[in-house]
């Protein structure tokens, strides 16, 4: 039986009749990937961003990390929040308000008494301690025990980080809108963050795999819609790994320098791509031939919205991020993104670039430059056939910068 795509947000219509079949065993995963837990799961941007701000607040090194661990070697528990105001007042009775500067010490001493911790928003003073938080949401709890699901409430309804300590346990966690962050030992992250920094590895050879093959079909003139999903699929996986190796840098703190290096090497070149290849497609032209050249079903919905290309691209570049995972394994869900019709016919239909991509191997060629020659010569094809003195004519071009056009998209055909 075949498989639904989630919803596609922002306005990407789907078409629920017919469905794209799955495609996993083409595009199973590289083996021996990290298998500690499974992959997370996309989060919206905001939750995404607090989260990486909470966790470079309690990263080893830290003030508030070296207080969070004195209360765990102290055997005792604490609930924390970071950050104060009237949506934290409105939750709390009681205690008593400190309003003094933050250290490892205070923060030790104060969790031995019954109640909360309020600290500022970033942490640098504790605002007031011992106190009773009544939290009250209409979503269900998924944590068992008082303290947690007290947290995950507060950080539901105040939209503020909460960190636990429970002794019972010896863990510390990290509540970001109800979502729970376990703070492992840096030792076991740093083994998590060298599995995730391999298995990178093997997603960048991959990637350059898939980003060779399409170019060769582009140069061909048989680029199809099922190349352009391949490689944005890629390209998104790669994004996810990336961010998620950064976020084990974060908690690593002042221990993740390493990591940081190693990310830095490995995740150059990368940012942007899924930008420049939707922006190569954005008038995405199917040939038919019992139909010739249309902008497919999906496309002309966003278009004919009055939305521009610029926010066209946005909302496809949102939708392919928050895609789950299950839904990015399946390629006919990134087809469906693109504006593909659900259907084996669609997903191999030929597809025209406009030629961006490629001209962005030009150095310092500026990308209003590169639009007017991709625009005045009629995209790839025209491209690749025009004579340096067509380059030449384009505004923004001239002969010095045409020769070098010329003989950078030559070393491309040559190579491929």
């Amino acid at each position: 039986m075949e498989r639904r795509c989630q919803a596609l947000p922002h306005g990407i219509r789907t078409h629920p009749q017919r469905h794209l079949s799955p495609l996993r065993t083409a595009l199973a995963l590289p083996r021996n990937a990290p298998s500690s837990e499974p992959p997370k799961e996309p989060m919206p941007p905001h939750v995404e961003s607090l989260l990486r701000d909470a966790l470079q607040r309690v990263a080893p090194g830290t003030a508030l990390r070296e207080g969070l661990e004195r209360i765990l070697r102290g055997r005792t528990g604490a609930l924390i929040v970071l950050g104060d105001g009237k949506a934290v007042a409105d939750l709390s009775a009681g205690g008593f308000a400190i309003n003094t500067e933050f250290t490892p010490a205070r923060l030790r001493e104060l969790a031995k008494m019954d109640g909360g911790i309020v600290l500022s928003r970033d942490a640098s003073e504790i605002r007031s301690a011992a106190v009773h938080f009544m939290p009250v949401s209409d979503r269900e709890a998924t944590e068992s025990g008082t303290r947690h699901r007290t947290a995950e409430h507060i950080s539901v309804v105040t939209g503020l980080p909460v960190i636990t300590v429970s002794a019972s346990m010896n863990i510390i966690a990290l509540f970001v809108d109800g979502r729970r962050h376990t703070l492992d030992r840096p030792e076991v992250i740093l083994d998590r963050a060298n599995q995730a920094l391999n298995t990178l590895e093997r997603y960048r050879e991959r990637l350059e795999s898939v980003m060779d093959h399409l170019t060769s079909q582009e140069l061909e003139g048989s680029a199809s819609v099922r190349d352009l999903a391949l490689a944005l699929q890629r390209q998104e996986m790669v994004r996810r790994i990336i961010a998620e190796i950064s976020s084990y840098a974060l908690e690593l703190g002042t221990e993740g320098r390493l990591v940081t290096l190693q990310l830095e090497e490995l995740a150059a070149g990368t940012e942007g791509n899924t930008e420049t290849l939707l922006r190569d497609y954005a008038a995405l032209r199917l040939l038919a031939a019992d139909a010739g050249p249309r902008l497919p079903a999906g496309l002309e919905y966003l278009l004919d919205a009055g939305l521009e290309e610029d926010e066209v691209i946005a909302r496809q570049s949102a939708s392919l991020a928050e895609l789950s995972n299950a839904d990015l394994v399946d390629l006919g869900c990134v087809a469906q993104i693109l504006g593909a019709n659900p259907g084996t016919s669609s997903i191999d239909q030929v597809v025209e670039p406009r030629g961006l991509r490629l001209l962005g191997h030009v150095r310092n060629l500026p990308r209003a430059v590169a639009e007017r020659i991709a625009e005045q010569l009629g995209g790839l094809p025209g491209l690749l056939a025009a004579e340096t003195s067509e380059l030449k004519a384009v505004e923004g071009v001239g002969e010095h910068r045409a020769r070098i056009i010329r003989e950078t998209l030559g070393r491309i055909a040559e190579h491929h």
